[in-house]
């Protein structure tokens, strides 16, 4: 069974002028898009931050081409990123919000889609059966949703975020000075970040170092040479700084190895 009713074109990342290209083809060719889909900042290619316009600039392209535009949150959303979501650092408002993961507070799998009121109304008054899922809407796991919200609203938990996320990112810019022969670069917003290595190699020795000395991180499932650390928004300094230290002993292992 097909993922998507119909065809779908990709555009590089953070080009919106490619996406205007391919949004000028379609209308001129007759092809209806139904919607712009992404992500505020990339997650699985290893937390990549769009340039400041793009976003502005999507809205408006959808906007002007009458698409709508949908945010994926799953991974930047519910103060990841520094902000409660990631497209609120450019000020933007999706159509459609996709949020998963975080929003089950660790402790359930849950997900939700929200939208503006005219989109709901087109989706349930021809057919309010037309979407639905067998374990959908468990009480459970709306429980865990509805606290884990609460939680982040009254403990302000994007904030949080963006701080030691500034911290913890320029601790790890310092280390990628330290060690050029290890990192290309490092990116990311608030407590997603990216670690990027020259090669997949060097990323798998430094992963299997972490792991080691008991630090787990996440690997990414298209970029095989970079590693995300993505540790709870309420991680203490002296957590960061623990996680910072081991990771200082394994690269200093690793570039033994080089």
């Amino acid at each position: 069974m097909p993922l998507y009713a119909g065809p779908v074109y990709h555009v590089p990342h953070g080009d919106a002028n490619a996406v205007e290209r391919q949004l000028a083809i379609c209308q001129k060719v007759g092809v209806g898009i139904a919607a712009v889909l992404m992500e505020p900042i990339q997650g699985e290619a290893g937390a990549i931050v769009p340039p400041d316009d793009f976003w502005p600039r999507l809205r408006e392209l959808c906007d002007h081409y009458g698409v709508l535009l949908i945010a994926d949150e799953v991974q930047t959303g519910m103060g990841r990123t520094g902000k409660l979501w990631g497209v609120d650092h450019w000020n933007v408002a999706p159509d459609i919000l996709a949020v998963g993961k975080s929003l089950g507070g660790g402790v359930m799998p849950v997900s939700a889609f929200c939208s503006t009121e005219e989109i709901w109304q087109v989706m349930m008054e021809p057919n309010p059966f037309i979407h639905t899922t067998t374990t959908g809407g468990g009480p459970l796991a709306c429980s865990a949703a509805i606290a884990a919200i609460n939680v982040t609203l009254e403990e302000r938990l994007w904030e949080q975020a963006a701080e030691k996320g500034t911290y913890f990112k320029s601790k790890l810019q310092e280390l990628a000075t330290q060690y050029p022969q290890i990192y290309k670069n490092v990116t990311g917003k608030g407590l997603l970040i990216g670690q990027h290595f020259h090669n997949p190699e060097t990323g798998y020795k430094v992963a299997a170092g972490l792991f080691k000395r008991g630090v787990l991180v996440a690997g990414t499932l298209t970029s095989a040479h970079t590693i995300r650390m993505e540790p709870p928004l309420i991680i203490t300094y002296d957590q960061i700084n623990e996680v910072l230290n081991r990771l200082s002993d394994t690269l200093t292992e690793v570039a033994r190895t080089l």
